[in-house]
């Protein structure tokens, strides 16, 4: 069913000033991320506002002033997630500002590729063909690189049907909700970045 969502300014003003409980969510996000993953400060501190902000669809202006951040520093940190396909620019129809928000369609596991380990799998063997003479010890570092590799090509497929099976089981017994309808909305003409997506950290 459509649904119309209307705001008015006043409304929508007091809806994305966020509380200190908020920004201190967003801090301990942008500190993981940097720590553990290398992001900016700015890139982390935002996708953590982008979990808990409301509206969950913000402007580029709003999501600055939620952030005490420049735009350039939001637009930034807005074209990294998109890269990584974590957030998104939409557009609602009539309006003239795109608005940022989480991708609800890359909520899957990432990294659970079993492609990719195969792929990392065939680059380790190609170093280990240099060094067929080496001895063991030698060789070792990328013997273990390869079963590695070849160990989570068979896994990770089991892994994901398990937690899929799981999610619907979740949701069927209401203890997860399942993603409702959005409201029609159309990309913006600044939209993902035409590069290639990069992997998103798990």
């Amino acid at each position: 069913m459509t649904q119309i969502i209307v705001i008015s300014p006043k409304d929508a003003s007091l809806a994305c000033v966020p509380n200190d409980a908020h920004l201190l969510f967003a801090d301990h996000v942008g500190r993981f991320y940097a720590r553990q993953y290398g992001f900016p400060p700015m890139a982390g501190r935002l996708l953590g506002h982008l979990f808990v902000c409301d509206p969950p669809q913000q402007s580029i202006d709003e999501l600055g002033e939620a952030l005490l951040a420049s735009r350039s520093a939001i637009t930034g940190a807005v074209k990294l997630l998109e890269n990584y396909g974590i957030a998104r620019r939409t557009r609602t129809a009539g309006e003239r500002m795109d608005r940022v928000s989480l991708n609800p369609g890359n909520q899957q596991p990432q990294n659970f590729d079993a492609a990719l380990h195969q792929e990392h799998a065939t680059l380790f063997r190609e170093g280990l063909a240099l060094l067929a003479d080496a001895p063991p010890e030698r060789r070792a570092p990328l013997e273990e690189m390869v079963a590695l590799a070849e160990f989570l090509a068979e896994r990770l497929p089991r892994l994901v049907d398990e937690w899929q099976a799981h999610r619907d089981e979740l949701r069927t017994s209401g203890r997860l909700p399942t993603p409702g309808d959005q409201p029609p909305q159309s990309p913006g003409p600044t939209g993902p970045d035409p590069t290639p997506r990069k992997r998103r950290p798990s």
